[in-house]
């Protein structure tokens, strides 16, 4: 059975996974906001989604652009969940590889790094 989580809870797990990311890199972190989304329209079981321009990629011209998003994706995170345990996990691991992608890191890097 899916955990069942109020949003302003599901939104402190995203908090605290952000503050799991060592501080070198979130200081790194340009341009760029976490989101908390119910459910994403097109594909209602993506957990998270990273949307922008990595800083990798970003070059001299990169200005005056909107920021990137970060999506936490609240209802498939539960869904696949069973324990509040699970949930806090599952919120770090999407958490860490979406903001890996800011990063420029690939899914395949992030997997074998094991976030997911």
């Amino acid at each position: 059975m899916p955990v069942e989580m109020d949003r302003a809870r599901f939104e402190e797990l995203v908090a605290d996974a952000l503050d799991l990311i060592p501080r070198r890199f979130t200081a790194a972190m340009s341009n760029v906001v976490v989101l908390v989304e119910d459910i994403h329209e097109d594909n209602p079981n993506l957990l998270g989604l990273y949307h922008g321009i990595s800083l990798t990629r970003r070059t001299s011209n990169y200005s005056m652009a909107l920021p990137d998003q970060i999506f936490i994706y609240r209802l498939p995170i539960l869904s696949v969940c069973r324990t509040e345990e699970e949930v806090v996990r599952q919120v770090a691991v999407t958490v860490v590889h979406e903001v890996g992608h800011h990063f420029g890191i690939d899914d395949a890097t992030l997997h074998d790094l094991g976030w997911g």
